[in-house]
């Protein structure tokens, strides 16, 4: 059993580690419950708090309901949406880009699966998004 003090953020902790040496075998590691005190820096200033983020906008209330008989685009992945291309009552055509869908660090464009009439628009620009969540519709 090997001990080791291990410091996180300012505050020490007293951990025990045990080896084990059959291959497949997994070691077990407990924590001592209570931190151990650690002596304080040679006189280092104490660091000011960091001030509190500043409230992200409420993103826009999305659009009425799609209109009956109109197409839904839905969200294919989870993500933020980057840029909203087209507004409510734009003509597109099949393949127009619609919006920019950010997901996995990278851009995505969202297009239109057949030409109409954007009736719709559900999302914000900067509002996050869950995969099957409806987008925008199309008539």
């Amino acid at each position: 059993m090997k001990k080791y003090n291990i410091t996180v953020n300012g505050v020490t902790y007293a951990v025990e580690v045990e080896e084990v040496e059959a291959v497949g075998s997994v070691a077990s590691v407990s924590a001592a419950p209570a931190p151990v005190s650690a002596a304080p820096a040679a006189s280092a200033p104490a660091a000011a708090p960091a001030p509190a983020p500043a409230p992200a906008p409420a993103p826009a209330a999305p659009s009425a309901a799609p209109s009956t008989g109109a197409t839904t685009i839905e969200c294919p992945m989870p993500g933020t949406i980057l840029d909203i291309k087209v507004k409510s009552g734009d003509t597109v055509a099949a393949g127009q880009l619609l919006l920019i869908l950010e997901a996995m660090k990278m851009e995505n464009e969202i297009i239109a699966p057949s030409a109409g009439v954007i009736d719709t628009i559900q999302v914000s620009k900067g509002s996050s998004v869950n995969a099957g969540d409806v987008l925008l519709s199309i008539k």
